[in-house]
């Protein structure tokens, strides 16, 4: 394999080393790793937890939850024998990976149905917490609310 991921867990305080920094570069994971970029981009597709943050350019930086969950799917893969879905399930099982696989078009509209309803229930709670004696459908405006003595400090 790659590089030694020990030294991104020896968190040494301000030492200009692997070990204090927070993000690496594609090219530097895919020297501690021994993955191509490709394949890092690729995996990207694949694996729903490997997620780096983005900058200008769409420059890619990883940090040390990606570099270890990259050499996990790696071993998987290259070590193991794995398939790509394969790795995926085994990541699943050990709860490491938070993949929704969607088997066709039912269940992708099933998945998105949920979330869609999830989304809704999440807007009415904010609504019912971020608005001050919520009834529904009927709100004060500013005005309203002056003149009755409840919005005076507005």
């Amino acid at each position: 394999m790659g590089g030694d991921i020990r030294a991104i867990h020896d968190d040494v305080p301000g030492e200009p080393s692997e070990a204090g920094r927070r993000f690496f570069s594609i090219g530097e994971v895919s020297a501690l790793c021994g993955v191509k970029p490709h394949v890092l981009r690729y995996w990207e597709h694949e694996f729903a937890l490997l997620r780096p943050m983005k900058r200008r350019g769409n420059r890619r930086y990883y940090d040390h939850g990606d570099v270890l969950l990259i050499q996990k799917i790696r071993k998987l893969l290259y070590d193991e024998g794995f398939t790509i879905q394969g790795a995926r399930q085994r990541l699943m099982e050990e709860g490491g990976e938070r993949h929704v696989a969607c088997d066709g078009p039912q269940d992708a509209a099933t998945v998105l149905a949920s979330l869609h309803a999830d989304l809704e229930d999440l807007h009415a709670f904010l609504i019912q917490e971020m608005t001050p004696d919520y009834q529904g459908s009927g709100h004060q405006n500013r005005e309203e609310q002056n003149q009755s003595g409840r919005g005076a400090a507005w």
